[in-house]
């Protein structure tokens, strides 16, 4: 027995100190990125804009795109909502779909029969393929139009089937595609009250996300990744995304189509903004949308993510600019999540060996041996650091959804952790199967639209 408890001895304290090292250099990590933040914003160095003071600038038709794989859900009512709230601007929503999806066709249709400004746009092949794919069909629609009908889409906006638009999405981009190319609004997911952990866990996360990290990667100014959603790119530097890849905007094969595209765009020397803009409410202009509410379905999804950006990102899109330290943070920062959560689950073993020490020891008669003075102070550093990065998610999902669902980011965060558990193991074997030559498909999880939305 003495061969055992040697041996999970070392186990539990090397585990510890792995772990502890992985989350002293995580947390730090973070708070650079936090060092960034208050300064600037106690400072009041940099502040929100208001839907009044914007001054319309760009003038001409935005093409709006909108693929679709079994979403005949959602599609309808998101379709109709939008054409409210966009109301007389000047617009043309391309929706993608699939031959063999008739139900989303038909609810297309639809809508299309009552306004002319809604594009169907059926893909060559049948789905689900991707959604990068089913963009380039969309992209090559736009082209077409614009030849036969003899006008040119000042931008591209891109949204989901499931998204809640706002009514002053369009202005906005009207006044910053002058001096930008690039512009994303913040997405805010509603939280389903049926399901406050799961669905809730995803509040926190973009809050955390849209309320800091993007703030600050666009002071530093550092490529920003899009969300695929709410945000909008000028059509000439779109049309050289395309040039660059054979006419075809996106990579067919990508599984984040939206964060390679904001990269991309940077690389060619596209202006970026992320636009924090508050209407006549003093709300944001943003885009809202029901994220997934089951375990099983967040898995798929963050496991889709974890494929494009950590994996496959770095496969396509490498490390950026040369000597840009702020571009390389920002990537690194993107594709730690995969190790990030191997060092999680050395720390739950870590917790398993140290538990098995102490109930052999005891078995044995003897004393476990004590944590050294080193690790000791490691767990001090790492609590403290954990103590706040915790607050700091409570802080940014209060300012966004009140303090009632701030409180509630302290326990989503376990949650938040297993999802992220399970979805690192699925990612790494579908990754693992597309370097065998799988092909990559579109694995949707299933969208809703909420029920009463106003236009």
């Amino acid at each position: 027995m003495g061969g055992i408890i040697t041996v999970v001895d070392v186990i539990a304290r090397e585990t510890v100190i792995l772990a502890c090292i992985g989350f002293l250099i995580g947390g730090v990590d973070d708070l650079a990125l936090d060092a960034v933040y208050w300064p600037m914003r106690l400072t009041r160095r940099r502040r929100d804009l208001h839907v009044a003071e914007l001054t319309k600038t760009a003038t001409g038709r935005i093409a709006v795109f909108v693929p679709a794989w079994d979403e005949a859900a959602v599609i309808g009512r998101m379709l109709a909502t939008t054409l409210a709230r966009f109301g007389g601007d000047d617009f043309r929503i391309y929706v993608g779909a699939y031959p063999n999806d008739r139900a989303t066709i038909d609810a297309i249709d639809a809508v299309a029969r009552t306004d002319p400004r809604v594009r169907r746009v059926l893909t060559e092949r049948p789905g689900p393929t991707t959604k990068a794919d089913c963009l380039n069909r969309l992209w090559l629609a736009l082209l077409s139009d614009e030849t036969a009908e003899g006008w040119r889409a000042i931008a591209v906006a891109f949204h989901d089937a499931e998204d809640v638009v706002h009514a002053d999405e369009l202005r906005v981009y009207r006044a910053l595609l002058g001096d930008y190319q690039v512009v994303q609004l913040p997405v805010r997911p509603l939280i389903d009250h049926g399901s406050p952990l799961v669905s809730g866990h995803y509040a926190d996360e973009f809050a955390e996300a849209h309320e800091q990290r993007l703030v600050v990667r666009g002071w530093l100014g550092a490529p920003m990744p899009l969300a695929g959603v709410g945000c909008a790119i000028d059509r000439e530097l779109l049309g050289r995304v395309a040039a660059a890849r054979d006419g075809a905007p996106f990579d067919a094969a990508s599984l984040t189509e939206d964060y390679e595209l904001g990269l991309r765009s940077a690389m060619l020397g596209g202006r970026q903004i992320f636009a924090r803009v508050r209407d006549a409410e003093g709300d944001l202009v943003a885009v809202a949308e029901f994220f997934p509410d089951r375990v099983k379905d967040a898995v798929r999804q963050k496991a889709r993510w974890m494929i494009g950006i950590a994996f496959d990102g770095w496969d396509r899109l490498g490390w950026g600019r040369a000597r840009d330290w702020r571009d390389h943070w920002m990537r690194v920062r993107d594709r730690r999540a995969p190790i990030a959560l191997m060092l999680l689950a050395i720390a739950y073993i870590a917790l398993l060996a140290w538990g098995a020490s102490l109930s052999l020891h005891a078995l044995a008669g003897d004393t476990a041996p004590s944590p050294s003075d080193t690790i000791l102070f490691l767990l001090q550093i790492n609590t403290a650091l954990l103590v706040w990065r915790l607050a700091m998610r409570a802080w940014f999902t209060g300012r966004v959804y009140g303090w009632w669902q701030a409180g509630l980011s302290l326990p989503r965060a376990l949650v938040a952790n297993y999802i992220a558990l399970m979805a690192v193991r699925t990612a790494i074997g579908r990754y693992v199967s597309t370097l065998r030559g799988d092909r990559p498909i579109w694995d949707k999880t299933r969208h809703r639209f909420p029920e009463e939305v106003g236009s």
